[in-house]
């Protein structure tokens, strides 16, 4: 146990919340110690939680984020009071956002220090991004108020953002952790006459599509199961890619990124079931990829996300997988037999050779100077170990290393992109790397995003990580170049576009290998940190400064802009 107690079985109140958070089964803190967050921090680290000093809070906050969603338990990121707490937030808000289980422990200001320079109202700016506000209120409750904050993290799936006042932190209450009680959360199982409602439409639907969201993440069996007797094919939305893996009647991701063949297939569906996926404007192309006539149902433990993107002909308030199982017994009573519908041999046929775009055959556009990202990342494909994670950044670039980096499941892939900030991938992919240590850990990042959070670099080379980042460099916020040349012919793109930048020797300088790449035999160059990487002896990340060809515009990129 730590320090912080006294004869009289009293402790501090900020050693008594990191006893109660390493009871209540927290996974890594994540964050930046001042001395508003000293203590709780090394409590929680004499318990045995694992602690990872980031060298800003919002790369923190995002780590802690995809650490969370990567690793199936709590992340929590730590920050001092007042400028901590606002450095991190937009990674907080993109947890928030995200439905992330995440604990925000940050300390706070006391109540009367009214002309702190550390004075916010951390209350509401916790609230302005979506998370909910929790606070430490007097020592007696602290123990209360911690195992609260817990509960409606996991529960509920909300980030919360504890604040620690420094009066309160400072004060003694009785130690009595032991009788912390870990919640467990609940499940909800579907009404019987919404499940029988769902199964008369998957019997009278002839080519049914699923698609499975972040609430389906856990229930892929069950999901498929129940696929492969109504005849549906099944497809993930962007933060659920992987999910469906090893099925032939996996289209991949629907959405912005679908190859030509999986939006024509979902385009095709008579009905689109989204388990756990609210079926959103990224997801379904602003709605284009449902037909006319289409059915749509909705399966989604919360009711307020049923319908809330688009209009829907059903919505089943229930756990994914629950309804899954459910609605497979009342349609195997009156369907004993598994219907071909749309599953048939020769849509998974088109579907092996045309789900991704990595198989998609497209011109390359590489130039003496500079490497059509589509081969750069067709090639890295080949060339990087199969057991991967997969995080991306935000830009022009990120449909490639979604859609032509194959992963082994629904855990090798971390989008964080519910705000749609540049600069978190390479915090992403620390986060992701500690959840799942097994995997090579990937990044896809562009320059301007790689650029905006390359302190953690410097964190990445410290923890000896074996991360690759593919950095593709156009030299230029791609996104916004492409979008207002194509909206305004001969604007002045000057305020997005930038000097090339030699990114491979600034990771070089933070102790990263670094290498530049202008064309598909300059990677050769990775070949001797792979064979280090391969034979376990690699321990310093590989930076790929890739010199891109432009694209003239991702084929997501027109979708993308359109939700602005």
């Amino acid at each position: 146990m730590s320090g912080g107690s006294d004869v009289t079985g009293q402790v501090r109140v900020s050693t008594l919340v990191g006893r109660t958070m390493a009871a209540l089964g927290v996974g890594h803190v994540f964050g930046v110690v001042g001395s508003g967050n000293f203590d709780v921090t090394s409590t929680l680290m004499a318990e045995g939680i694992p602690f990872t000093a980031a060298r800003h809070e919002g790369g923190a906050a995002t780590m802690a984020d995809a650490y969370g969603r990567m690793s199936g338990r709590v992340g929590v990121v730590t920050t001092h009071q007042g400028c901590g707490l606002t450095n991190a937030i937009t990674g907080v808000g993109e947890a928030a956002k995200s439905r992330t289980p995440m604990i925000v422990l940050t300390a706070d200001t006391q109540a009367a220090a009214t002309r702190s320079n550390f004075k916010i109202n951390q209350d509401a700016l916790a609230r302005s991004v979506g998370a909910v506000a929790e606070r430490i209120h007097s020592p007696a409750t602290a123990i209360a108020d911690t195992v609260r904050a817990f509960r409606t993290a996991v529960n509920e799936r909300r980030t919360v953002v504890l604040s620690l006042p420094l009066d309160v932190q400072s004060a003694t209450a009785a130690d009595e952790v032991g009788a912390v009680v870990v919640p467990q959360p609940s499940v909800t199982r579907p009404d019987t006459a919404a499940v029988e409602k769902l199964v008369a439409l998957l019997a009278a639907a002839e080519r049914p599509v699923f698609v499975a969201g972040r609430g389906g993440r856990g229930a892929r069996n069950e999901i498929l199961a129940l696929a492969q007797h109504a005849g549906a094919l099944v497809a993930t939305s962007a933060v659920a890619s992987g999910l469906f893996n090893g099925d032939p009647h996996n289209l991949g991701i629907s959405g912005g990124f679908s190859s030509p063949l999986t939006a024509e297939l979902i385009s095709g569906a008579d009905l689109i079931v989204g388990w756990g996926c609210t079926l959103n404007m990224w997801t379904m192309r602003h709605g284009r990829l449902i037909s006319a006539g289409t059915t749509v149902v909705q399966v989604d433990v919360e009711d307020s996300s049923l319908g809330a993107n688009r209009p829907i002909s059903l919505g089943v308030l229930g756990d994914s997988g629950l309804t899954a199982v459910d609605a497979l017994a009342v349609l195997r009573s009156s369907q004993p037999e598994p219907a071909e519908k749309y599953r048939t041999e020769a849509n998974a046929l088109a579907i092996k050779g045309g789900s991704r775009w990595r198989d998609v055959e497209t011109p390359d556009l590489s130039t003496a100077e500079s490497i059509d990202p589509r081969e750069l990342t067709r090639e890295l494909d080949t060339l990087l170990p199969a057991e991967r994670i997969v995080s991306v950044d935000s830009g022009n670039f990120m449909g490639y290393p979604s859609q032509y980096l194959a992963v082994p499941d629904e855990f090798g892939f971390c989008f964080t992109q519910a705000f749609q900030a540049i600069g978190l991938g390479l915090y992403t992919a620390i986060g992701a790397a500690v959840a799942q240590p097994g995997r090579l850990p990937v990044l896809g990042a562009g320059d301007g995003g790689f650029l905006m959070g390359i302190s953690e670099l410097e964190t990445a080379v410290r923890m000896k990580l074996p991360l690759v980042c593919i950095v593709y460099n156009d030299a230029a916020y791609g996104a916004e170049v492409h979008h207002f040349a194509g909206q305004h012919s001969g604007q002045d793109l000057a305020s997005v576009v930038f000097p090339d930048t030699d990114i491979a020797a600034i990771a070089r300088g933070f102790g990263a290998d670094g290498v530049t790449v202008r064309s598909v035999a300059d990677l050769a160059a990775i070949q001797p940190w792979l064979e280090a990487y391969d034979a376990g002896t690699q321990d310093r990340p590989l930076v790929i400064d890739a010199k891109i060809a432009s694209d003239g515009g991702s084929w997501w990129l027109a979708e993308a802009f359109q939700g602005h």
